[in-house]
């Protein structure tokens, strides 16, 4: 894999050092004219070959393979299809996109191209969640899932002042939803798929979500996941079954360790691979990309898919 990255903010500067412990070639960076100072020092920092201040003049760079998309949500779309339709396999951040419509065009682009599309969602890679998954039979039949992920945010306070950033813009793909929560439907879908009914209660203020429960009804297990930006709590996840639970200590961004108790047999343990939560997403990609693991691909689309169904049915609640 040789990567060109779009984007300087936090997300981009989390994910760096990882891409450098993995191996991978990072051959350019783009962002605006506004934040050539940051490209700059990020490509001394982690010895990127080229900055690139035009997105376009960076596609056409035949070094590189793939891009990874880590911009503000609303971007996701137009920066992925032009990526796509430059040839490149694309690594985009969560939320993949604003809407249904626009995950499946950029889908059905991807498969016309046979590229590989991918969305960056890092609960899904680590041992931790693996083994809860592979082991959720052994606490029987599931009854209830409990997710909260609440953290008071750093933008809130500026929005309470009127000034909209893009964590709280709707226009921008911004709110709690879309922002924390969506950890939270991509550990409960992955574990046990398509809910029969979902439903979306929020806190509104200037028309974005500052927090809110979402409720996703399964024949026999009821789910209600909680996101907030606007408020802080003890940061938590349980499963519960007829013999037994998982407690996540912690979010289910990182899922940092587990409490499995199983007919009062308790344990704590923490199998990651890693400390950093991206590491094991983006060895995976390495892999996918590199062995041009289309069926991975699109096992990992058809997941995807199914959450943004989710989110497009919440949204309009």
């Amino acid at each position: 894999m040789r990567l060109g990255i779009v984007g300087s903010g936090m997300i981009v500067n989390d994910v760096l050092p990882i891409l450098k412990e993995l191996d991978i070639e990072i051959v350019g960076i783009s962002g605006t004219e506004r934040s050539k100072q940051k490209l700059i020092e990020l490509k001394e920092k982690f010895s990127i070959k080229k900055v690139f201040t035009d997105y376009e003049n960076m596609l056409e760079s035949q070094e590189i393979d793939t891009v990874y998309i880590g911009i503000p949500n609303h971007l996701h779309y137009e920066y992925s299809k032009k990526a796509l339709l430059f040839g490149k396999n694309v690594i985009c951040e969560k939320p993949f996109t604003l809407n249904m419509d626009q995950l499946i065009e950029i889908k059905e682009l991807a498969e016309e191209k046979n590229l590989i599309l991918i969305e960056a969602i890092t609960n899904q890679y680590l041992k931790n969640y693996e083994y809860i998954k592979s082991n959720l039979k052994r606490i029987g039949d599931i009854k209830i899932i409990e997710c909260n992920y609440s953290q008071y945010s750093s933008r809130y306070d500026a929005f309470k002042k009127g000034i909209i950033l893009p964590a709280f813009d709707p226009q921008k793909g911004g709110g709690a939803l879309m922002d924390i929560n969506i950890y939270n439907i991509h550990f409960v879908v992955g574990l046990i798929g398509r809910p029969n009914r979902v439903e979306y209660v929020a806190n509104i203020d200037n028309e974005i979500d500052t927090s809110g429960i979402l409720i996703m009804e399964y024949e026999t297990t009821k789910v209600v996941c909680i996101g907030a930006k606007d408020s802080t709590s003890e940061i938590r996840t349980t499963v519960q079954g007829e013999k037994g639970s998982f407690v996540v200590n912690g979010a289910t961004n990182s899922i940092p360790s587990v409490i499995e108790n199983i007919l009062g047999d308790k344990k704590v343990f923490n199998i990651n691979e890693h400390e950093h939560r991206m590491y094991s997403e983006f060895k995976e990609f390495k892999r996918i990309i590199d062995e041009k693991d289309l069926k991975s691909a699109k096992d990992r689309m058809n997941h995807s898919l199914l959450v943004m169904e989710i989110v497009d049915k919440a949204r309009m609640i």
